[in-house]
Parts: C-alpha cells; sequence; structure tokens
C-alpha cells in the first residue's frame, strides 16, 4: 500500500471481501487501494500479505488499524486450527475466551465513524473471510454435486457478463474465477535491440481453464477486441502485473503506461533480469519465455589441469615430470564454459570474458549469457593447486569446498594431464608384481611381495604412502626392498628417519638383508651427508636439529619409520620433517590412527601434500562427520579416497603370516585390598568435590580430571605407588603383585619368558625391589636406557638369558622383536587399544613359534573395569574412528565422570579368555 494513501475502509460480506476507498462508500466486494495515480481490487487473500505488513505499521488511519489488527487475529485463528466446514465454507469455532478477544479488539480500534458495535460486526466479518480465504483444502460438505453445479453456473454467467457472482458462492469458488487467467512475460529480440544490448518484455495472458488460449495483455484493454477472458480479466491482469513489479520493480514503468504493451529493456536491465528478475518472478507464478532464436545454453563447470603459465622452462617441465609434489600450482582450478554441451575454445572465451553486456553473437547465433557465466569466464582461473589437491579431485570428483564460487555438485572436468595421473595411481597400486631384487637376501613371503609392488608403484610417480601393516610383519624389511627397486633408475640416497631406540636395529636389518648397501648413520658427534648415497639414518631428534643441512640433500626416498611419533603436525619435528625436499616420501606405522583421525591427515599430508587439504577442510570435510557417525557412506568415501595411499594388512588377514601361531588373551578381573579401597573412595570424594566447585569450562578442572583419573590407576596398581612409599612392605598390599608372583613363576617353571608392560615406571622400581628380594632375575628398560644397552637387553632375552623382561610400555612399546617371549602382561591399562596391541605385537611378530598368550590385570569395579569397556568397544570401531583418548575424558559431565569412577561391587578373581 503507498504510503501517503489516506482511506476509509468499509466491509461487504457478501462475498467475504473488504473495501479500502479514499473518502467514499464502498461499490464493489474487492479489496481497493487508491491512490494519485492507480486504484486495484484484490480479493481477501492477496489483500492478506499487504494487511500483515500494516498490521506491524505505525501511523494508520484507524479503519486500516481495524481491519490489518481482525486480519491478523483470523490468521492466528487459522493456524491453531480453530476451523470447521460451514456448508461449503470454513468458519471459526470460538471458545468464550475467543469471544472477549474479539470484544477487545473491537472496542480497542473502535474510532469516530464506527462505534463499537459496528466494528465488533466487521471484526467478526474480517476474521469469517480469512478463515476461508487462507486453507489450501475444501471442506467437506454436504450437496458438493449441487455446489459444483452452482460454480459451474456461475462460471458461465461471468464469461457472458451476465453479472456479478452472487452471494449464493462461497468466497473460496470466488477466488478461483480470480486465477482463471495468468500472467507471463515474452521476450523479443529484434536484431536492433541486440544490437543494443537490450532485450523487450511482452506481458502476457493465459487462460487457465484452456492453455491455448494466450494473448498479450495490451488486446485487454481494446474495449473492441473480443479477446474471451471475460470483463473482469483486466482487473485480474492488473493486481498480476503489481505483484511481478514487487517482485522486480523494473516493471513498475509497466504499470504507469496506459496500455501496459511492452518494455524495452537496457543492457543494465537485462543483466538484473537474469541475475535475479526470472527466480522473483518464477516465485510469484510468473514465467519469462525465451525465443529459441537466442540461446541460453550455457553452462559452467570445473576443469583441473595444467596450470596456465608464462614460462614453459625445462626447469618447470621436468619437474612436472619427476614429481606432481614438486611445486605449489602445477595444476589449477578453472573455470569451462560450454555451449550446448560442446566447451568454447579459448577465442570464443576471450570474446566471452571481454563481452561489454550479457548479449553477444556465439558460432553464428545471438546467445544472452547469465552474469555469473560472464563472471567465470572472466575470472578464469580460480586457483592454483598442487598435485595432491588436483589427484584428490581426479579421485573424488569434488571440487573442494574453499575454491570460490563453486556450488555444491558443480560438474568437474578433468584435464588430459591429472585423468593420466589418476589412472597412473590405480594402475600403479593394483598393478602386476614387481620382481623381487636379486641384491635382496631375504624370501619375501606373498603379502611382502604385494607391500613392496604397492611402494614401488606408488613411489615411482613421484608421491608417497602410509604402510600400516601389522607390527611385525616386515614393514622395514619391504622398505629395504624397494631401496633396493628404486637404486635401479638412480633415484638417489634414502634417509630413514626413526626413533634412536631404533637405530642399531636398522643397521643389523640392512647388513643382513642387503649387505652391499651402504649405510651411514647419522646420529651422535660425527654428523655429515656430504656425498650421501645408500641409506642415511638420523633420529627425530637430529632431523630436526640438522634440517637446513639435510634438505640440501637431492634425496630419492625419505622413510619416517614409526611415523606416530609426527602425528602432531603443529610440533617443531614434524615441520622439520615437510622441509626435506624428496622425490617421494613412505611413511612406516602400525597405528596410524591412535586417537582420532587428524593424525591421520598429519601422515598423509606428509606423504601426498594436498590430497585431503587443510587441517581445517579436512575436519569439516570428512574426520568430523566420520568420528560422529553422522553419515555411514562417509567412512566409505574416505576409504577410497585414501585407499591408493594407504596400506594397511593385519596378522589376522587371511593370506597374511598364515604360519604365525594364535595369540590368547586373558582378563584377570581382581578386588581392591582393604588398604586400596579406603584411598580409593577418599581419593574419589575429596577430587570430586574439588571439581564440582568449578565451572565446566574452567582450565583447571581438566587438569583436576586428569590427576583424579591416574591417581586411581595408581591406587589400582599399588598403594606404595599412589602414597610414593621407598621401601616397606610390598606383597599383600595389591592382589596384582600376588598374581603377577603366580604367572611369573609359572613361566619360569615351564622354561618360557615373559614380556611384562606397564606405563609407570615408579610401578616398575617397585617391581625390581620386589623381585630383586625373591630372587627373580629381570632387566627392565625405559626411556633413560641408553642406546647400546637397549640393544643388549633384547640380546640377552632373545638368548634366554633373562627370562623377565620388565618394561615401560612407551618407551618398549615399539621398534623391538622379542619373540622368545611366550607370555606378555600388561600390568595397568593404557587408554588407546592400538598402543597395546603394538606392545603385545613385540611378542607376537614374525619369527614366533609359539602360542602367545596375553594378561590384562583389570580391578573390578574401579575406572580400570570401565575402561577396558570402552576399550573393547573401541577396538572394534578402531579401523573407521578411535575417540580422543584419556583426553576426552576430561571433557565429561560431573554426572558422567563420577558414575565412571565410583567404585563398584568387589567380585572373586576371575578370568576371561580370548582367543584371536
Amino acid at each position: 500500500m503507498v504510503a501517503d494513501t489516506v482511506v476509509t475502509m468499509s466491509f461487504v460480506p457478501v462475498t467475504g471481501r473488504a473495501v479500502f476507498r479514499a473518502a467514499q462508500p464502498p461499490r464493489d466486494s474487492a479489496v481497493e487501494f487508491v491512490d494519485s495515480r492507480r486504484s486495484v481490487s484484490l480479493p481477501m487473500r492477496a489483500a492478506l500479505p499487504v494487511l500483515k505488513k500494516a498490521y506491524a505499521a505505525s501511523d494508520l488511519h484507524p479503519s486500516v488499524a481495524l481491519v490489518a489488527s481482525a486480519a491478523h487475529l483470523g490468521l492466528r485463528f487459522v493456524a491453531a486450527g480453530q476451523l470447521e466446514p460451514d456448508g461449503g465454507s470454513w468458519a471459526v469455532r470460538y471458545t468464550p475466551e475467543d469471544e472477549e478477544r474479539v470484544r477487545l479488539l473491537a472496542s480497542a480500534r473502535a474510532y469516530d465513524d464506527l462505534d463499537g458495535g459496528a466494528a465488533e460486526a466487521l471484526v467478526r466479518e474480517i476474521v469469517a473471510a480469512v478463515a476461508d480465504a487462507v486453507p489450501t483444502s475444501a471442506p467437506k460438505a454436504t450437496g458438493s454435486g449441487a455446489f459444483r453445479e452452482s460454480l459451474q453456473t456461475r462460471l458461465a454467467r461471468y464469461r457472458t457478463d451476465e453479472g456479478p457472482v452472487t452471494s449464493a458462492l462461497p468466497l473460496r469458488q470466488a477466488q478461483d474465477i480470480a486465477s482463471l487467467v495468468r500472467l507471463s512475460f515474452r521476450v523479443e529480440a529484434p536484431e536492433e535491440d541486440l544490437l543494443a544490448g537490450s532485450l523487450t518484455l511482452v506481458p502476457q495472458v493465459h487462460d487457465e481453464a484452456d492453455q491455448l488460449h494466450v494473448a498479450d495483455a495490451a488486446r485487454l484493454w481494446d474495449e473492441e477486441d473480443d479477446h474471451g477472458f471475460g470483463p473482469r480479466a483486466r482487473t485480474h491482469v492488473q493486481v498480476a502485473l503489481r505483484g511481478a513489479a514487487e517482485a522486480w520493480p523494473v516493471l513498475d514503468r509497466l504499470l504507469d503506461l496506459p496500455v501496459p504493451a511492452a518494455l524495452t529493456l537496457t543492457s543494465d536491465e537485462v543483466v538484473g533480469l537474469l541475475e535475479d528478475g526470472v527466480e522473483r518472478l518464477k516465485e510469484r507464478g510468473v514465467d519469462v519465455l525465451w525465443p529459441r532464436s537466442l540461446s541460453r545454453d550455457l553452462t559452467t563447470s570445473v576443469a583441473v589441469d595444467r596450470a596456465p603459465s608464462s614460462s614453459t622452462s625445462a626447469a618447470r617441465e621436468d619437474l612436472m615430470r619427476e614429481s606432481p609434489l614438486g611445486e605449489k600450482g602445477l595444476f589449477a582450478f578453472q573455470w569451462q564454459v560450454a555451449l550446448g554441451g560442446e566447451p568454447l575454445d579459448a577465442a570464443e572465451m576471450d570474446a566471452l570474458a571481454t563481452a561489454a553486456g550479457p548479449i553477444l553473437r556465439l558460432r553464428g547465433a545471438w546467445a544472452v549469457v547469465h552474469p555469473s557465466v560472464l563472471r567465470r569466464a572472466r575470472k578464469r582461473l580460480l586457483k592454483r593447486i598442487s598435485g595432491g589437491e588436483a589427484l584428490a579431485v581426479a579421485l573424488t570428483g569434488q571440487v573442494p569446498a574453499e575454491v570460490a564460487e563453486v556450488a555444491p555438485g558443480e560438474k568437474v572436468i578433468l584435464g588430459a594431464s591429472i585423468a593420466r595421473l589418476r589412472d597412473e595411481v590405480i594402475a600403479a597400486t593394483s598393478g602386476p608384481a614387481v620382481d623381487v631384487p636379486p641384491e635382496l637376501q631375504a624370501t619375501l613371503r606373498g603379502y611382502q611381495i604385494e607391500g613392496l609392488t604397492w611402494l614401488a608403484g606408488i613411489t615411482s610417480l613421484g608421491l608417497g604412502g602410509c604402510l600400516a601393516d601389522d607390527m611385525g610383519l616386515g614393514k622395514t624389511l619391504m622398505t629395504i626392498a624397494l631401496h633396493l627397486h628404486r637404486q635401479k633408475e638412480h633415484t638417489g640416497p634414502t634417509l630413514v628417519v626413526c626413533p634412536a631406540s631404533l637405530l642399531g636395529n636398522w643397521e643389523a636389518e640392512l647388513a643382513r638383508f642387503a649387505p652391499e648397501v651402504e649405510v651411514r648413520r647419522h646420529h651422535g658427534a660425527e654428523r655429515d651427508v656430504d656425498g650421501a648415497s645408500g641409506v642415511v639414518l638420523t633420529t627425530y631428534g637430529t632431523m630436526r636439529r640438522d634440517v637446513e643441512l639435510l634438505s640440501a640433500v637431492s634425496w630419492g626416498l625419505v622413510v619416517a619409520d614409526e611415523a606416530q611419533h609426527v602425528k602432531n603436525a603443529a610440533s617443531a619435528t614434524a615441520k622439520a620433517l615437510r622441509e626435506i625436499p624428496s622425490h617421494a616420501r613412505v611413511a612406516l606405522t602400525g597405528t596410524p590412527v591412535e586417537n582420532n583421525l587428524t593424525e591421520l591427515w598429519a601422515l598423509l599430508d606428509w606423504c601426498v601434500p594436498g590430497l585431503l587439504g587443510s587441517r581445517l577442510a579436512f575436519r569439516r570435510a570428512w574426520a568430523s562427520q566420520i568420528e560422529a557417525g553422522a553419515d555411514v557412506g562417509k567412512a566409505k568415501e574416505f576409504a577410497a579416497l585414501v585407499g591408493p595411499f594407504l596400506l594397511r594388512r593385519r596378522k589376522s588377514d587371511p593370506g597374511v603370516a598364515p604360519e604365525l601361531p594364535p595369540k590368547t588373551e586373558t582378563d584377570h578381573l581382581l578386588s581392591l585390598t582393604r588398604e586400596q579401597t579406603v584411598l580409593y573412595e577418599a581419593y574419589v570424594r575429596d577430587a570430586m568435590a574439588r571439581i564440582e566447585r568449578l565451572d565446566a569450562d574452567d582450565p583447571q578442572r581438566r587438569g583436576l580430571v586428569l590427576s583424579l583419573l591416574t591417581g586411581l590407576k595408581q591406587i589400582c596398581n599399588h598403594p606404595a605407588q599412589f602414597l610414593k612409599q621407598e621401601g616397606g612392605r610390598i606383597a599383600g598390599r595389591s592382589q596384582k603383585i600376588d598374581l603377577l608372583d603366580e604367572l611369573v613363576s609359572t613361566v619360569l617353571a615351564e622354561d618360557g619368558a615373559v614380556l611384562i608392560f606397564t606405563q609407570y615406571v615408579a610401578m616398575a622400581r617397585l617391581l625390581e625391589t620386589h623381585w630383586a628380594a625373591a630372587g627373580v632375575e629381570h632387566q627392565f628398560l625405559h626411556g633413560g636406557t641408553p642406546v647400546a644397552e637397549r640393544s643388549r637387553m633384547v640380546e640377552r632375552f632373545q638368548a634366554g638369558e633373562v627370562p623377565v623382561f620388565l618394561l615401560s610400555l612407551k618407551a618398549g612399546g615399539v621398534g623391538l622383536n622379542l619373540t622368545r617371549a611366550d607370555h606378555v602382561i600388561h600390568v595397568d591399562r593404557w587408554w588407546n587399544p592400538a598402543v597395546e596391541d603394538q606392545a603385545t605385537d613385540r611378542a607376537h611378530r614374525i619369527g614366533q613359534t609359539r602360542t602367545v598368550q596375553v594378561h590384562r590385570l583389570i580391578t573390578q569395579g574401579t575406572v580400570e573395569e570401565r575402561v577396558a569397556e570402552l576399550l573393547q568397544r573401541k577396538r572394534v570401531l578402531a579401523d573407521a574412528v578411535l575417540g580422543a583418548g584419556e583426553a576426552a575424558l576430561t571433557e565429561l559431565s560431573n554426572a558422567e565422570l563420577r558414575e565412571l569412577v565410583k567404585l563398584g561391587p568387589q567380585k572373586r578373581r576371575k578370568r576371561r579368555r580370548i582367543a584371536s
């Protein structure tokens, strides 16, 4: 409604329509808005949007305020479902409270020309009209055949101009008459308009009862034209034009014309029509019809191919051939425009990019181009990307969300170079087996030949991969074979980065399986890589300190052994590793995912930079959805993406290490002693009191929770460990000590050997003191054990000189071959099953000939038992998602945390055996 219009208002109940007239009585049954330029009549349903706006406005004429308030009340009754059939119409079902509401509204909105009684009657009539106009389904009523006959009769009278629809015609049927015509716009494009970059819009009227009956709207203004649309069609077209102008204001110019025959659009207005006008009009039910001679069949897609470059230097070409990971920007996302499915050539793309407006000639015909297509043609180059990023698009067919303006599901076109690389990756990871290098002094098993073939194929393309086989399946041997295989092509020296504890193991394995390979240890006081060849061994710490020195060498291959050491991509060690250039990279780890999928991202982003996008993009696109289990198919899509670059085999897989003996796992459920029970309950009570006084987001809370969990696990081990007691009685204060004595004595009696893992050095020291007094021969390996002494310990154990090997879980859980052991005991539970499995695999690995018995000591009714249950579920889900370990428990609510740590009932010791 025009803001400066001053109106009075009345209501005609015959047809359920309100009338607005400027200081005049109503003349017909329409809602009529009058200003200095035009007069428009609307049925109630079409008037409701205006009345809703008026209800929220201020400074209204009292008559408008009354009508708007009454219409708002009617809409509330409809929304509440307070309707019932009344003949062929809908009527409001009033409650006593509603009756009072109507009276209050009428009293509040009455004004000088309308007293309270008349105002109340008017409110009820407006509410009735709204109630019947808004519902979309017709009420069930008797005599439906009579109503149909009545409608047909009145429609005939309406068509032949025999008079207005009478009061016998229900409101809903009267509104159906208003929709008997529909508005559209025909686009005309004469040559002279096209040359000027303009178009002409011609309004058309359609007969809804006869789809073939279409005419220019201007004919309705010709009194002598027998157009066949009825006498009220002009009013309906005026209403439709007004609505169309509200949707796209350019059409206001049509409303100013005496006869709305046609509207010529400027070039800028054509852009507006294409940009949003067509869609806005479509929302109002108004179509824009384009001529066939004016093509609009231009589509865009994202092309991934070699990046355009002003430089065509031989060095760049050599780099491209050498490795797609060598330089950022070798590939690029670019827009590709097609006409009728045929891509435009370079000259046509240039013409499109330099077009002054949306109308131009392409391939001998005129075309109207959507502004978004013009923008994409002008931008052309979206983003330069690495080979890894391009390869991810080729494998998934999806464009990363961070690429600008690319809509979800945007079609992706692969250029020849990236399509070739994708095909080579697929072929390299599934091709025929390579020949085992004759220099290798070992016989490879079938699965090891498959591993060598995969490694050779993926690294030959200048890419990298993560070999994530179970511990003990020969990852070191397969990597040595890979080095020998690559030396045929003279690819340069190999750098192996590993924990310091594994330097001796690598030297021994190379000397055993590839004695002719030159091996240099880059560690200790003398460090020099000048003229490096063969294999250079270094540690993560040395690599971090000597990154500049190591980066000066053209490495053919860089190997990160026990690569979980660089699972934190933000660490200084991981950053230094990324700075060392190489033709190919291989990560070796038995636990590619220890805690969450971001750790796998860190490994693969080093092996194949850009494959999984940035860390944040990876979390949004993959990790968060997979870990939450929100999308079952997401894990399969992710597996397909990383499949070519991640090889994981387990000892239990068919065809893998069939000669490996079985592994039997036993959970020993123990009870707390009285001393442990008192300590446990008191510590829970005191710690929870401190925790519950803090807000959930208080940073101190996390530390207190971790301290609580650590303290409870120490109490479960032995009171002396928690109390930090030195000396004194050890036996009889913890069932774990009693069971350990029993198990160790049994192993020694059977001439066996046992590995005993604990995560606490203090607990290991207690056991050393206890066994020294009992005369049990043992040795203890921990993080402070020198490398040389570590190697001697392994030799003594393997030779049978020391049958009891006590190890710190973190220091002794990786890189050791301890197949002399036929028993493995976990004194306390680590929070990650992958770490425990890794420790167990020190004994259960290739070379083991006896059944390995794994014992886990668990105090029942305590946090240890509940964590054991969590770990069992976690082990089942480890292939897809692992939680955040102990850190995740700090996010528990106070109630959840109390449930986790509370002391449950103590039962008699029992054992659960699990064979694998």
